[in-house]
């Protein structure tokens, strides 16, 4: 922390004391999450290097990914998506609670990434959404990670122009096909040879295959896909 942080840090403390979002608790280590509730976090420690299913052993590769490899060349999700992350992801994209999106973004920034792309690109939403949710939970997450690891983000490169259904309640096969199309990269888009493709929650893997697809299209070299969680028991790819 930077000479001038510390001091903001101390004045924020005072006049706004971190409280955990979850059990209401003082915060610790400047977030709004007690010790003890970051610790029940579920990390997601052992995990296929293709797709970061959550694996019981350290495997290389889950059997899906043996059997056919997703159209990215790696993914990187540091936690699974369970209780209690998944409280806080639900609060954020679903309940406009923007406060347990800035706590997210503040412990995916503090983590090493596995490689280090050249651009980030978030999922985008599709206008309608955008105008219905108030903001991109993508963009928001993307952009203090970005900002941590010293890699651009843009979220105007990778568009979505179709709308589509919320995948929510969709099983695999009808989430391949709700996205199938949905996206497209800007006509006058110069990509660099490594991107990430970054979302919030990565279950089936459906929608990032599919901005995946798109980009390799448009002539970049490498895709990976980034997620701040994994769904542990995804109904199939």
């Amino acid at each position: 922390m930077d000479a001038l942080a510390r001091p903001l840090a101390r004045l924020h403390a005072w006049l706004l004391p971190w409280r955990c979002l979850l059990c209401d608790d003082a915060g610790a280590d400047g977030l709004d999450l007690c010790a003890a509730c970051a610790a029940e976090l579920p990390r997601n420690t052992n995990c296929c290097t293709r797709c970061a299913l959550p694996l019981p052993n350290p495997t290389p590769l889950c059997g899906a990914c043996q059997r056919k490899p997703p159209p990215w060349q790696a993914a990187w999700a540091p936690f699974r998506y369970g209780w209690p992350l998944d409280r806080l992801e639900a609060r954020y994209k679903f309940g406009r609670e923007l406060a347990a999106g800035r706590t997210l973004g503040a412990l995916w920034k503090s983590l090493p990434p596995p490689v280090r792309p050249a651009l980030i690109l978030p999922v985008p939403l599709h206008r309608a959404r955008l105008r219905e949710r108030g903001y991109n939970q993508a963009l928001e997450l993307a952009r203090p990670l970005g900002r941590a690891l010293g890699i651009p983000v843009r979220h105007d490169l990778l568009q979505r122009p179709r709308a589509t259904a919320a995948q929510t309640e969709l099983d695999a096969a009808a989430r391949r096909r709700n996205v199938r199309g949905a996206f497209a990269v800007r006509a006058d888009a110069a990509l660099p040879a490594h991107v990430v493709v970054l979302d919030d929650v990565m279950t089936t893997g459906a929608t990032l295959a599919e901005c995946a697809r798109v980009l390799r299209r448009a002539g970049v070299a490498r895709v990976d896909v980034w997620a701040l969680a994994r769904a542990p028991s995804p109904r199939g790819r």
